[in-house]
């Protein structure tokens, strides 16, 4: 087994994972993930270690799924995308509404909340990554990734608690 095949078995699935909960849809994940890979073969040379590999081939798959979306004209950001995959809310209509709104001011704060917040927030919850590898993306320490990330969160939760323009 080649060195790019060992890195293919053990990350294909992390990769896919994380593109499924950007897109939200498992076919265009399966097609981001090959392209991703396709794209790492050929730039393995390129790969100087500074980072771990699993976060090399995310940002690598990250920018192949902003490209597809390009591509294909479609307008979802990678938050909409993931907030598709939240689980369908069991209740009363009453109940059921209130999430839908929920899912929409969650959207929205996502869609406004500044960077790196938003990316970090999104590279910790849905890629799953840990603050040293976040640090390693950004080119900072694993303490700056956890304030950054904490910061997002207490933004996104003060404005889901005091309404759309609360900071």
């Amino acid at each position: 087994m080649t060195e790019f095949e060992k890195i293919y078995s053990t990350y294909f699935h992390d990769v896919f994972l994380y593109i499924r909960r950007l897109s939200g849809d498992t076919h265009m994940a399966e097609e981001v993930t090959s392209e991703t890979f396709l794209r790492a073969m050929g730039s393995m040379g390129k790969f100087r270690g500074e980072c771990d590999i699993r976060v090399w081939l995310c940002q690598i798959a990250k920018n192949c799924y902003y490209d597809q979306l390009k591509k294909s004209g479609r307008t979802a950001t990678a938050e909409e995308a993931a907030l598709v995959q939240m689980p369908d809310p069991e209740g009363s209509p009453e109940e059921m509404l209130l999430r839908q709104e929920d899912t929409e001011r969650l959207r929205q704060i996502l869609h406004d909340i500044p960077e790196p917040y938003k990316e970090v927030f999104m590279w910790r919850v849905f890629a799953e990554l840990s603050f040293q590898q976040i640090g390693q993306i950004f080119g900072k320490t694993e303490n700056w990734a956890c304030v950054t990330y904490h910061r997002a969160r207490n933004k996104i939760r003060s404005r889901m608690e005091g309404g759309k323009y609360a900071e």
